[in-house]
């Protein structure tokens, strides 16, 4: 097994080569306006870094969000692209599932709440038995909204940071981790467990929108 995994749902522009056993490789870079720029030679370092090439890959995992529109499309685009050119299968998961694995790494039990930056005061957001179990559905939500819901939680993720007045107990790690999600992904295989499709989980309507009593001109 040798699991390429990329995701871009979040600032993060992160990607890991995972064996099945262990991590090999990952790179790590926060740049919310450069994710189409970072991607592919992010991808192309990690394979360096481990001594492998594209093809050795057998399969994609893909965080799927949820994440703002323009930076969500560049991964999970360069994931099916890769599954499609390579003939291997796209696993996709929750980003959150693994920001929420990356807290369990970090020492972090549970129950507690991941909440990352969804801009427009904000955040996307749901809660956690433990580092392997959600409870319920992702969602995005101003933070005041869901104060109750959250009281007395720990917290992690961006969005947990930014809001310390509703996440109080805010905590590492910030940003998402591909290294993460590839080793969850790696335990739900060994398991038998399904994935999500490769599609996006925006969860709102994209912030680019076609203007309300747009005019079309056309020549005469």
């Amino acid at each position: 097994m040798l699991l390429l995994a990329v995701d871009t749902a979040t600032p993060a522009v992160t990607v890991a080569l995972h064996d099945g056993e262990s991590v090999l490789a990952a790179s790590d870079q926060v740049d919310a306006r450069r994710h189409g720029e970072l991607l592919i030679p992010s991808v192309d370092r990690v394979l360096a870094e481990a001594g492998l090439k594209l093809d050795a890959v057998t399969g994609i995992v893909v965080g799927v969000g949820p994440g703002p529109y323009t930076g969500l499309r560049v991964g999970l685009v360069t994931a099916s692209t890769f599954a499609a050119v390579l003939g291997v299968p796209v696993h996709g998961l929750c980003t959150l599932d693994g920001l929420a694995y990356a807290a369990g790494t970090a020492g972090i039990e549970g129950p507690f709440t991941v909440a990352t930056d969804a801009r427009r005061k904000e955040v996307y957001w749901a809660r956690y038995e433990d580092p392997r179990t959600r409870v319920g559905e992702p969602a995005v939500d101003r933070p005041a909204e869901i104060a109750e819901q959250v009281a007395g939680l720990p917290a992690v993720g961006q969005g947990a940071l930014l809001y310390p007045e509703v996440f109080p107990d805010a905590r590492g790690p910030e940003h998402q981790s591909a290294a993460a999600l590839a080793s969850l992904a790696a335990e739900r295989l060994a398991a038998g467990a399904e994935f999500l499709p490769p599609t996006p989980l925006y969860l709102r309507r994209p912030d680019a929108q076609v203007p309300k009593n747009y005019k079309v001109v056309t020549p005469q």
